[in-house]
């Protein structure tokens, strides 16, 4: 199970604290606002009233135990600033930041976030269903029922043909591209063997890509 710590919790931490722990992730939501934390603590695994620009408070959570830390705090710069360099400092292994434009991204990727999200073209929703799958390397949401996973290829099928594996048929997903070093196969044929180290990107339904990501 991955494990998240949500630091703030407006509008766009609190759906992705929830929408993570739907999706049966480990969930510790942090805010310094009493209501705000009050309104997810029904959702997530623990949700905390804590300062996250105190070192100390972040260490007596024990935030370097979790998997990845998402700073989602408004748009003071210097406390997303703050809580960054707190998150990097106490070996949280991957942080996630929250900007409000571009050059808030910059700053906080200088800072060394492994990965910075402006909520104007990134929500919250397909940040938490792309985190939350456990060898997805990217999601993108057609609508509620559709997406396209990108997906490292099952060692299953390696050596196999696309004909042999019968992907549509047993599984229900479409293989759009097939990604090999710094090569894309677009609509690879029925003949196309699948091998060691290659990224699948897959079209399918809910149901069918979750399949996918138990192969």
């Amino acid at each position: 199970m991955k494990s998240f710590v949500v630091i703030g919790l407006g509008r766009f931490g609190s759906e992705a604290a929830i929408r993570l722990a739907q999706q049966g992730c480990e969930v510790l939501a942090v805010d310094s606002n009493s209501e705000l934390v009050q309104q997810v603590s029904d959702y997530v695994t623990q949700a905390v009233v804590a300062d996250a620009r105190d070192k100390g408070v972040l260490r007596a959570l024990d935030v370097k135990a979790f998997d990845c830390g998402i700073i989602a705090i408004g748009d003071s710069l210097a406390d997303s600033v703050l809580a960054t360099m707190n998150l990097k400092e106490l070996d949280v292994p991957y942080v996630i930041c929250k900007a409000s434009n571009e050059t808030h991204a910059q700053v906080l990727k200088k800072l060394g976030a492994d990965r910075v999200v402006i909520p104007e073209k990134e929500n919250a929703a397909r940040l938490a269903k792309s985190l939350a799958s456990t060898n997805v390397l990217d999601y993108i949401e057609l609508s509620e029922d559709y997406g396209i996973i990108e997906i490292p290829a099952p060692a299953s099928w390696q050596d196999k043909s696309l004909i042999e594996l019968n992907v549509r048929a047993k599984v229900g997903v479409t293989i759009l591209a097939v990604k090999r070093e710094n090569q894309i196969t677009v609509s690879p044929s029925a003949d196309f063997r699948i091998q060691k180290g290659d990224t699948l990107v897959v079209l399918g339904d809910s149901a069918a890509l979750k399949a996918m990501q138990k192969l």
